[in-house]
């Protein structure tokens, strides 16, 4: 069954950093991705006593259709893909191995949408690095996942803008970190806190 106190933590989390999501994207985008993702989680979040009574891929189903259909911009799409493709290929309950196996999938379906590859300042460039230390394995994971995934987000700001609104920017997007980057290890440092 889905963990509705987990994505009840990563959703909130989301609400609780708009400001920060916004002012990121203000820097390089059009400033909308934190109320974006806020209408996204909002709409997750009205939806937790459905959730409650589905399995963890009918319940990641759900949510990546809600984020498709609340979610404005290429967010929506973005991350609606990535939990539908989880949903079709993680194993219940998910184990590390198993979860690398479906990020991997996450990863190529979100290249195919995109035409974006790791190394082009988006949350492809947190998504890889966690995947490949999941593939790795070994203890205390959930700490691991979550240093990756700040540390990987961290790096954006030092890459090329080369897909979205930023890369019109050119080397003026250098020193300011991906919005998309920033929630998604957002979102995987709140799943690892109910991990842990």
């Amino acid at each position: 069954m889905a963990d509705i106190e987990l994505i009840r933590h990563a959703t909130q989390t989301l609400i609780d950093h708009v400001d920060e999501l916004t002012a990121l994207d203000q820097a390089i985008g059009d400033g909308d991705h934190g109320l974006n993702m806020r209408r996204g989680a909002l709409a997750i979040q009205a939806r937790l006593d459905e959730l409650a009574g589905q399995s963890l891929n009918d319940a990641l189903r759900t949510m990546g259709m809600a984020c498709m259909s609340t979610i404005g911009g290429s967010s929506g799409p973005v991350f609606g893909t990535l939990m539908i493709t989880l949903a079709k290929t993680l194993p219940e309950p998910p184990d590390p191995a198993s979860l690398a196996a479906a990020l991997d999938a996450g990863i190529k379906a979100l290249t195919r949408l995109g035409k974006a590859e790791v190394g082009q300042k988006t949350l492809l460039d947190v998504l890889d690095p966690v995947q490949k230390l999941l593939a790795a394995g070994g203890d205390d994971m959930p700490a691991r996942v979550r240093a990756c995934a700040d540390a990987a987000c961290a790096a954006t700001a030092n890459m090329d803008a080369i897909k979205g609104r930023a890369s019109f920017l050119g080397e003026r997007a250098l020193g300011h970190v991906d919005p998309g980057s920033r929630s998604m290890a957002l979102l995987i440092g709140a799943i690892c806190d109910k991990l842990e």
